[in-house]
């Protein structure tokens, strides 16, 4: 059994590389946070950065590192009885608003809060106590950043909360390029199987940024582009001088092929040799 674990910047595949499932989910994840962020202070040094992820990165060796390089972080922090304790008030006051409006309630509380044995310090906790008709939901992340930087509610909400893009950029390999297929038997082969998915992906985004621009499949996913720009019937041609790419009269989307094209010959890597 594997775990894919995948690291995006922008359109360059930073990680795509399998790992036994044996180990932790953080498993790695300083050493690729030392790469990350080396590459993006070495260009841009100014910039403020701050790393989100779910409780099954919430691990003392990441916060200690981001808390001695600068980085700020917002994890999910998975629920316990201390806890849960902790944002009893909190809860008691969303179950009764929920009861009175017969609507989803929500309040928050800012504390401190250490482990018994795995954490090396005190942080701050953000408790989300939300009552839901019938069901309690509370929810928990742990931060460095100041209450300066960020109120409770605001901290959750925007930027715990707002994780939505970067994701969709995984979703789109795995379902759109099949970067989930990793049936072979051996883990050598399901990670060759992984490289060209990711090879792919960039190959395509490359394709979305310079080609597309301008038409309908400005801001298609890769399945979009795929089924309707690559995958179709035409009849290819050779002569001494050029290849003749030859569409059905049907083909719906022959206009956006003559743009694409005018488009990625602007660009020097992709002008035909002189």
């Amino acid at each position: 059994c594997y775990l894919p674990l995948y690291i995006f910047s922008g359109e360059h595949l930073l990680c795509a590389r399998l790992r036994t499932a044996d180990k932790d989910a953080s498993s790695g994840s300083v050493d690729e946070l030392q790469r990350i962020v080396g590459q993006i202070r070495a260009r841009w040094p100014k910039t403020r950065i701050i790393i989100r992820a779910d409780s099954g990165f919430c691990r003392d060796a990441i916060m200690a590192w981001c808390e001695t390089n600068d980085v700020g972080y917002v994890l999910g922090l998975a629920r316990n009885k201390r806890l849960q304790q902790a944002l009893g008030k909190e809860m008691e006051e969303a179950r009764l608003a929920c009861e009175r409006t017969g609507e989803a309630a929500r309040c928050f509380r800012d504390f401190r809060y250490r482990t018994r044995k795995s954490w090396s310090c005190e942080r701050r906790v953000i408790g989300k106590a939300e009552y839901l008709p019938g069901k309690a939901n509370p929810r928990f992340v742990v931060t460095n950043l100041s209450t300066r930087d960020a109120d409770a509610q605001h901290l959750y909400e925007d930027l715990y909360c707002a994780r939505g893009e970067m994701e969709n950029r995984i979703k789109e390999q795995q379902l759109g390029l099949f970067a989930d297929r990793t049936s072979s038997a051996t883990l050598r082969a399901n990670q060759l199987r992984l490289y060209f998915s990711s090879f792919a992906y960039v190959l395509l985004h490359g394709l979305r940024r310079l080609g597309l621009t301008g038409t309908a499949f400005a801001k298609a996913q890769s399945t979009t582009i795929r089924l309707k720009l690559l995958k179709i019937g035409a009849r290819l041609r050779l002569t001494a001088r050029k290849v003749w790419l030859s569409f059905s009269e049907a083909y719906p989307y022959a206009s956006d092929i003559v743009q694409i094209l005018a488009n990625l010959k602007q660009h020097p890597a992709w002008s035909p040799p002189g």
